[in-house]
């Protein structure tokens, strides 16, 4: 979940087989959310998973705070679970397998987000309800601090 895109992957209903969809230009939040409720009710989505950058050694970076209070704040106001999955060096992964090194147009971030729905249903963990919190730009630090066990990837 990026400041200038959002990378979107789905699954089938079985959760077997994984695609890349288009990227979310991200816009103000009514309009993102606005395109990702027609999204889920359209795929029949069960659950959000956000993808959180941690460092070298598993830490949150800069950018997970802003991964986890906008994911919560889509979560909720999609009424669905949220899931966190540790997304260290998937964009690189995702470039490899796809051949998208360099790519700015948004298939990079969806191939990435495709490998960490993978990673989610094959490993978990379970997604949680989102609790109940404003829906503004200002979230509690609470808010975030529920979310920061995530394990380090392999």
């Amino acid at each position: 979940m990026g400041r200038r895109r959002i990378g979107l992957a789905g699954c089938d209903g079985l959760g077997l087989t994984v695609t890349p969809l288009i990227a979310l230009k991200r816009g103000d939040f009514d309009n993102d959310l606005s395109y990702l409720k027609q999204l889920c009710a359209e795929r029949r989505v069960e659950a959000l998973v956000v993808g959180m950058p941690l460092d070298d050694d598993g830490n949150p970076t800069l950018q997970a705070r802003h991964c986890q209070r906008y994911g919560a704040r889509l979560a909720r106001a999609l009424s669905l679970p949220m899931a966190l999955v540790n997304e260290h060096s998937s964009s690189w992964a995702a470039a490899e397998r796809h051949q998208l090194h360099g790519d700015r147009s948004g298939r990079l971030d969806s191939a990435a987000a495709a490998l960490l729905l993978e990673q989610w249903l094959a490993d978990g963990p379970e997604a949680q309800p989102v609790q109940m919190a404003p829906e503004s730009d200002g979230e509690t630090d609470a808010d975030a601090r529920s979310w920061t066990s995530i394990s380090p990837a392999p």
